[in-house]
């Protein structure tokens, strides 16, 4: 359901270390999705990416965004989507943040190793900081509990495992 402010039972999940999703609108009106690394502090939303990828231009030329994390483990799916306003920070900041939002995915050994954080920083040139007006939650645990009486998380056999 929708809430201005986010539940605080979620805010762990943005805590973690998932591959989210985030939607930026393209000129044509289309919605331009796309896998991301983020990380969430002082409760903005910040991706590390080259200012010439999509999703950068199209923040660019229309300042909105929504970004999705969600867990998909068969009877713990639960999730968080973010709909905001988006800008493109540059300079020392943007830096400092996408080596924090590296720092979260790479190993220390990639982040020392010449051939791999020396290209993602230089790849990455802008960070898109997206700023919550809006927030979705949902826990499919709780949905089960209240609609199917747990069946469909402890029943054997009754959701198929995902590819």
């Amino acid at each position: 359901m929708p809430a201005q402010t986010l539940d605080p039972s979620f805010a762990d999940l943005l805590q973690g270390r998932f591959v989210a999703t985030l939607g930026t609108h393209n000129t044509d009106g289309t919605i331009h999705l796309t896998a991301v690394w983020y990380l969430f502090d002082s409760g903005s939303l910040f991706v590390a990416t080259s200012s010439k990828s999509r999703k950068a231009r199209n923040i660019l030329a229309r300042p909105t965004a929504s970004l999705m994390v969600d867990v998909r483990r068969p009877g713990a799916e639960r999730g968080v989507t973010s709909t905001g306003k988006a800008e493109i920070l540059t300079g020392e900041n943007s830096r400092e943040l996408n080596r924090s939002i590296h720092k979260r995915y790479l190993s220390a050994a990639a982040m020392a190793d010449p051939a791999i954080e020396p290209v993602f920083a230089a790849f990455d040139d802008v960070t898109i900081r997206l700023t919550p007006t809006s927030w979705t939650t949902w826990d499919m645990a709780a949905l089960d509990t209240q609609a199917f009486a747990g069946r469909l998380g402890s029943t054997p056999g009754y959701l198929l495992p995902l590819d």
